[in-house]
């Protein structure tokens, strides 16, 4: 892959330590930042995100092609989330092995046995990407979609004038204006302001769902920042506030803390340890029962899901979802990569023995989110050989690995060694709709994410501590 800078500019010693130098500097003033890991709670002490000292060179085509089939994937999560046979028959098998999804599909299941208390169903995700290089030529492949607590628009909006001032101070002024804006958070932040506006309540506020452990709290606080200049109001509450605090007055409408909630933005409760008690749970599913916009609702959240992925990459599913429309179902299948199934039968029995035969050439993947819990090569023989014969596997979809073309660059973390690194990137792209009713009320692609790690790292995101911030330079 071609490179931002000239090798003179990347392997000359000194001038890249200044620019490190100031590139963190700069990153500070924008506020790329996030609190540090000793007190993940307190913003006394804070240092940049970690990210890249130049941006990557992205093909624009590809580029392109994921902001395009963003709106199509807004409507097909959409889509999914109101076909509860769908997710029935497509989550059967996984719910029987995985106890964390069936808790989820067991609110779902009560949400539509009580009947859903709001029309109105906001989605904010985020697409993934690599480019898979096969035959000289770059295709843009799917890794996942993110419908729950998708991350880092609110920084990533910041990352843009970062590396624009460290190409110019480099002396690559025509390299500078090839970043483009990224209005990520801004894009988020309309669609939960549309939502708010539909729900019809001035006094009722945004309420965040968020952690116990608040390190990422400025990207976040991006989001909020927008809101409050449209003078909507939002609280920042954990689970055991809602247990403390919340309840349903006769008609759902959700009160925390005597604030009544227009919106539950999720940005907690997509793993397992989310739900430490069965009063969390309690917790989550009085917040689906009530009046509030969920983002997301049940149902998209479990639209999320691997297994989900997987069944949608089986021939003639996505025309059951865009009947009539070929050029949208061959948008989306573009995107897609090998994805396989581990039920039990001859089909996952097929998928096992490939897997055996060549461990290398594939991911397995749990039905987990927050970066870090895929498995790879060696790590796949052992949990497919132990459990091959079990319903166990169910638990995992397995995916075809991709071949993305390293480049080189320098990642920028907290007490870590400035020294040239290969690289991979990995392309993310915001979408945010409102539905109420049947109408679709808004849907839009609003921005982009790209995040970079050491070649040699095989899984995980900025959070989880293995990926940077970046910006694709499209070329």
């Amino acid at each position: 892959m071609a490179q931002a800078v000239p090798d003179e500019v990347m392997m000359n010693a000194d001038l890249i330590k200044d620019l490190a130098d100031v590139a963190k500097d700069k990153a500070l003033r924008q506020g790329v930042l996030m609190r540090i890991q000793e007190t993940p709670n307190s913003s006394e002490l804070v240092t940049y995100a970690p990210f890249t000292l130049f941006p990557t060179p992205v093909p624009k085509a590809v580029f392109l092609q994921a902001l395009q089939v963003q709106i199509h994937f807004n409507t097909l999560v959409d889509k999914i989330s109101q076909d509860p046979d769908f997710l029935r028959e497509a989550l059967a098998s996984t719910i029987a092995v995985d106890d964390f999804t069936a808790r989820l599909f067991r609110i779902h299941e009560q949400i539509l046995k009580e009947g859903r208390s709001q029309s109105i169903v906001l989605g904010l995700n985020r697409s993934d990407y690599m480019l898979d290089q096969k035959n000289g030529k770059s295709s843009l492949k799917q890794i996942e979609i993110n419908t729950v607590a998708a991350s880092f628009a609110g920084i990533s909006s910041r990352m843009p004038d970062v590396h624009r001032h460290v190409l110019k101070v480099a002396g690559q002024l025509e390299q500078s204006q090839k970043i483009l804006d990224n209005n990520a958070a801004v894009g988020l932040a309309m669609g939960i302001a549309k939502a708010w506006e539909l729900y019809g309540s001035d006094r009722a506020v945004i309420m965040f769902l968020v952690e116990e452990n608040q390190r990422n709290i400025f990207d976040q606080r991006f989001i909020e920042n927008e809101l409050w200049m449209r003078n909507i109001p939002t609280i920042r509450k954990q689970f055991d506030d809602v247990l403390k605090t919340g309840f349903l007055d006769q008609e759902k409408r959700l009160f925390v803390d005597d604030h009544e909630v227009a919106v539950v933005y999720f940005r907690n409760g997509y793993m397992p340890e989310n739900y430490i008690s069965e009063q969390r749970w309690d917790a989550r599913l009085l917040l689906e029962r009530s009046r509030a916009v969920k983002c997301p609702d049940i149902s998209t959240h479990l639209a999320g899901t691997k297994k989900v992925q997987q069944v949608l990459a089986r021939p003639g599913v996505l025309e059951k979802f865009f009947p009539d429309q070929p050029q949208i179902v061959e948008q989306i299948i573009a995107t897609f990569t090998g994805l396989y199934t581990l039920d039990m039968g001859t089909e996952g029995d097929k998928t096992v023995a490939m897997a055996l035969a060549a461990p290398d050439q594939f991911v397995l993947k749990p039905q987990r989110e927050g970066g870090g819990n895929n498995i790879y090569g060696s790590g796949i023989s052992q949990v497919l050989e132990d459990g091959k014969d079990g319903t166990e596997r169910m638990a995992y979809i397995l995916m075809d690995k991709l071949h993305p073309k390293p480049g080189k660059n320098y990642l920028l973390r907290r007490d870590a060694p400035l020294e040239i690194t290969n690289c991979l990137s990995e392309l993310g792209v915001f979408g945010a709709y409102v539905r109420q009713g049947e109408e679709m009320v808004m849907n839009k692609c609003v921005g982009h994410l790209l995040r970079t790690k050491c070649s040699e790292d095989s899984d995980g995101g900025v959070a989880a501590g293995v990926a940077v911030l970046d910006n694709p330079l499209l070329i």
